[in-house]
């Protein structure tokens, strides 16, 4: 039962933010460089704080949040 009521209290704020407004002119497209994201500065803090390693901080920055999420559920012991 609280789940249908939690569902029905969400339900007005769902549909307002679907009814955006439209826009049917010229949009300039957006373009995103490449750069360092979240993940891989999380997952290089981790790694060197873990490992003490600039080797494996670079391994496991490329990996990004894979490496973020195994460190999460196998802790260091």
């Amino acid at each position: 039962m609280d789940q249908i009521k939690n569902i029905l209290y969400c339900l007005p704020f769902l549909i307002l933010a679907s009814c955006g407004p439209a826009y049917y002119g010229y949009m300039q497209p957006v373009y995103v460089g490449p750069g360092v994201g979240l993940g891989t500065i999380i997952a290089v803090v981790i790694s060197w704080s873990r490992n003490k390693s600039i080797l494996w901080a670079i391994v496991h920055g490329i990996l990004g949040w894979l490496y973020v999420i195994y460190a999460l559920i196998f802790p260091k012991r």
